[in-house]
């Protein structure tokens, strides 16, 4: 994420999301400006990255885990909540396509300001315009803390705030992890929807080389993954952090509750988690 571009899991994410309204229709997750903020590059990509099947599974997954972050901010909002923050925003749209910015819903993007950078050259490219909802916050993680660059952005730390937290939590030190959590918790009725990868060793024999390789091809770009967890593990950490109220989702209950006839076909099982905790009435 530091050679002025989102890194390429953000990039790839924002493929499947535009690829999933034309191929699937949409019909898990509507993104109307997925395909228009793409760069020129991944853009003509796309029909052959649809063609793959084997992609298949984390098209859906991405398509299914957007939707359930913003499911979840509908529910923050109608609890009254107005600060959204988007930790690593990559290419997410959500601030572009803001439903309730007539009720003052401002949304904070967090990324590294190379990154920013780039992205608003992007919003720029498409002709899409920042709306006054959005407020970038660019921060160098090096330099400065969650807290000081949020602050320094507006973000009122003493009002209720929703955050987005996807694609990230396998890029980080458990550490970092439990920072980040302890700092969400710390802000009234904070909520949070974010996803994690089990362990290697979670998955059955004749899946787990598959899920290896795919770890050593991320690692092999610059974006390994750092942090594993096992479900019970990680509701020990959300619970000692004072979430009170934590829906943890794996494969098999994303499939019932999203995919519909799409779940034909697909291998369930231990894999990659999302998750929402709420610590108060936010979400």
């Amino acid at each position: 994420m530091r050679d002025g571009q989102p890194s390429k899991t953000a990039q790839g994410a924002a493929a499947y999301r535009a690829i999933h309204q034309t191929l699937e229709g949409g019909v898990i997750f509507k993104d109307s400006l997925a395909a228009r903020i793409l760069d020129e590059e991944t853009r003509a990509a796309l029909i052959e990255i649809a063609a793959d099947e084997t992609l298949r599974p984390w098209r859906l997954f991405i398509a299914a885990r957007s939707r359930f972050s913003e499911d979840t901010i509908a529910n923050c909002v109608a609890y009254g909540v107005r600060q959204v923050v988007v930790l690593g925003a990559g290419l997410d749209t959500f601030a572009l396509r803001n439903p309730y910015i007539d009720l003052g819903v401002r949304v904070f993007e967090v990324d590294y300001p190379a990154s920013q950078s780039w992205k608003r050259e992007r919003i720029r490219a498409a002709s899409l315009v920042e709306p006054p909802c959005l407020v970038f916050a660019p921060i160098d993680f090096e330099r400065e803390s969650l807290a000081e660059g949020l602050t320094r952005a507006g973000f009122r730390p003493d009002q209720p705030a929703f955050f987005q937290w996807l694609g990230v939590v396998p890029y980080l030190t458990k550490d970092a992890v439990s920072s980040t959590l302890e700092f969400i918790s710390g802000i009234p009725q904070a909520a949070v929807v974010f996803d994690y990868a089990e362990p290697f060793q979670n998955y059955p024999v004749e899946r787990r080389a598959n899920v290896i390789a795919t770890a050593e091809r991320a690692a092999a770009r610059g974006e390994p993954w750092l942090s594993l967890f096992d479900p019970p593990e990680l509701t020990r950490l959300l619970r000692g952090k004072g979430f009170r109220d934590v829906e943890d989702l794996g494969l098999p209950e994303i499939a019932e509750r999203f995919y519909g006839d799409l779940k034909r076909g697909l291998t369930l099982g231990p894999g990659p988690h999302f998750v929402r905790a709420a610590a108060g009435q936010a979400a």
